[in-house]
């Protein structure tokens, strides 16, 4: 449905957009996923139609997107700031755009009640936004969003100003949301779990640029850059050169069984990731070393692990209640298709 070709855009000597290509499916949830600074927002600003690019195009339904003033393409935005009227209610601001279109009273009225009871804000419908709690405005800026029926949703941030508990449950109502009223959605965002929980696909960016475009169960087992595989949850990195078949040849340890995502060359520099969760403790295993830490989150355990050789400790996931204790000598080893081997510098 969206089509984003080549898309450049530079602010003086910075670039924010280094020729970024997307496609986007009808009834999409899809994420833009990076660091402060990497250019989504950018990119979003760029399909709501508040910044020009300096290259490339975007189409929808293969229509020039570009061309058309903000206020004309079928497109609403989401602002992370919720902007809402501060004098007006809440059906007042959810009935606001309905009513610029001049549409029958009637209908404005039965589609702002549908919408209230959508987001469960039916029984503050009368109340100002100042009467409200922060998760309550969200709804209320996402029922203004969605009231309208645009073809695309833009979402910026939406749910970082709301409290963990909060969070979750704005997840869910999202994706039933999303489902329900079949809109397309492009989210921005920071957080991985929130990317990994509502996105039908992810596109992970880094200075400017899509490192990896994925479902979220791919992005996180099967990363393909270095970047992908610090930045989207936790990684163990291994240092070596590629062996074959996915291995990775150290120095200090021998050779770690890894699968190769990409063909290397057998010889270069390359990474082995290992997810925390992957790693088991063993009374003998591939590496072995001693506890520094273990740290209890109710459900998981992580179990930090100093390996002589190594810069950094190796964490390790592991259900409920650690059983081991600091200072405890322990093996680590993982299936060859647990590790990833990655290049080295992308």
């Amino acid at each position: 449905m969206l089509k984003i070709d080549g898309v450049t855009r530079r602010f003086g000597e910075v670039t924010a957009l280094d020729e970024v290509s997307l496609e986007i499916g009808q009834g999409e949830f899809f994420a833009l996923l990076g660091p402060s600074g990497c250019g989504k927002t950018t990119l979003l600003r760029i399909l709501a139609g508040f910044e020009a690019p300096d290259a490339g195009s975007v189409t929808l339904d293969g229509a020039d997107l570009l061309s058309l003033a903000p206020n004309k393409r079928p497109i609403n935005l989401m602002f992370q700031s919720y902007a809402l009227f501060p004098h007006m209610s809440v059906a007042k601001n959810v009935a606001y755009g309905l009513e610029r279109e001049k549409l029958p009273r009637a209908e404005v009225k039965e589609r702002v009640g549908e919408v209230l009871e959508t987001v469960g804000l039916s029984a503050q419908a009368g109340r100002r936004p100042q009467q409200l709690s922060g998760g309550q405005r969200q709804r209320v800026a996402l029922a203004r969003a969605i009231v309208k029926r645009p073809r695309l949703l833009l979402l910026d941030e939406p749910l970082s100003a709301l409290d963990k508990k909060v969070r979750a449950d704005m997840q869910l109502e999202l994706k039933r949301l999303q489902h329900e009223v079949g809109i397309t959605f492009v989210v921005v965002t920071h957080d991985q779990e929130e990317a990994m929980s509502l996105a039908d696909r992810i596109a992970v960016f880094d200075s400017g640029r899509v490192r990896q475009v994925d479902r979220p169960v791919e992005l996180y087992e099967r990363p393909r850059s270095r970047f992908v595989a610090d930045f989207v949850g936790a990684n163990n990195l291994f240092e070596g050169t590629a062996g074959a078949s996915g291995d990775l040849r150290t120095e200090n340890f021998g050779t770690l069984r890894g699968t190769a995502v990409a063909e290397l060359p057998e010889g270069t520099r390359a990474l082995l990731a290992v997810r925390p969760e992957k790693v088991g403790l063993t009374a003998e295993g591939t590496l072995t070393g001693s506890v520094l830490d273990v740290s209890f989150y109710g459900g998981v355990s992580h179990i930090s692990v100093e390996v002589p050789g190594l810069a950094k400790p190796v964490l390790v996931a592991v259900q409920g209640a650690g059983t081991v204790s600091a200072g405890a000598e322990v093996g680590l080893q993982w299936g060859e298709q647990d590790a990833v081997l990655l290049p080295v510098g992308q």
